[in-house]
């Protein structure tokens, strides 16, 4: 590379997204190790202090927190409905009608868990909003903006597997729907364009992945169960520590240093 400017733009441009990521510097000295361990979510999860403008909610609507608070009432009912609940396409339906009119406090339970799922995507939706127009998306809270995107489109996800547990008619073609959309994914779906380069078929894109076949039956609901009620919950009680954990670590929630 000839032009040293553009060589040092770029050695900058590298340095401030590293600086995003992982707040300490580079130098292997006493004060960097300590921070490399009270920086790293995995190896101390509590942050080192919190400032007194972060606590105050006028500016956040505490969307945030509301979020989360539904999220564990989803967790809770979620596991409580789990006792009640066969991932069989013989049982599944049969399962949510004795969860409504059988099981003591069942139709509660239900009802809960449904009304809470629409709650959390409206909230955290709002709290994506407030983020925005706040501009706490800002350095340096550019890498935590990331995580949170992605748990937006986490929240979507659980909602749209959640649909077809009860093996009804709604969530049946719910779910057809959106896997057919698959079929016309970029590169990974048959449909889709570029996918002639990867080789792509019904028998093998992300559809055929998604749903374990090339119709909705027992492995879709089998697929989804699993998704829904283990690997997206792991992989969102994750990202919320991390996105927990850097909001404080970027100077407080109320979107100033």
């Amino acid at each position: 590379m000839k032009d040293p400017n553009l060589k040092n733009k770029i050695k900058e441009t590298v340095e401030d997204i590293w600086g995003s990521v992982f707040r300490h510097g580079y130098k292997d000295t006493p004060r960097n190790r300590i921070l490399q361990i009270i920086s790293n979510v995995w190896l101390h999860l509590h942050p080192a202090r919190v400032r007194e403008h972060g606590t105050k909610l006028r500016f956040t609507w505490c969307m945030g927190g509301i979020t989360f608070f539904v999220f564990l009432v989803e967790a809770v009912t979620g596991i409580l409905l789990m006792f009640y609940y066969t991932p069989d396409v013989n049982k599944a339906f049969a399962d949510t009608m004795d969860l409504m009119y059988t099981v003591p406090f069942g139709r509660l339970m239900r009802n809960v868990h449904r009304w809470g799922a629409h709650a959390m995507v409206i909230t955290v939706s709002i709290h994506m909003f407030r983020v925005f127009i706040t501009g706490s998306y800002k350095p340096p809270r550019r890498f935590n903006w990331v995580i949170g995107v992605f748990l937006l489109l986490i929240t979507f996800l659980l909602s749209f597997t959640g649909y077809l547990l009860p093996w009804d008619q709604l969530g049946y073609w719910a779910i057809t729907v959106g896997m057919n959309m698959g079929r016309a994914t970029p590169l990974f779906g048959h449909e889709g364009p570029f996918s002639q380069f990867l080789g792509m078929t019904a028998n093998n894109d992300i559809r055929f992945s998604l749903v374990g076949g090339t119709t909705i039956a027992a492995p879709a609901l089998l697929r989804a169960y699993v998704w829904h009620c283990i690997a997206i919950p792991v992989i969102a009680t994750a990202l919320m520590i991390v996105h927990f954990w850097r909001i404080r670590k970027d100077g407080g929630i109320s979107g100033r240093l």
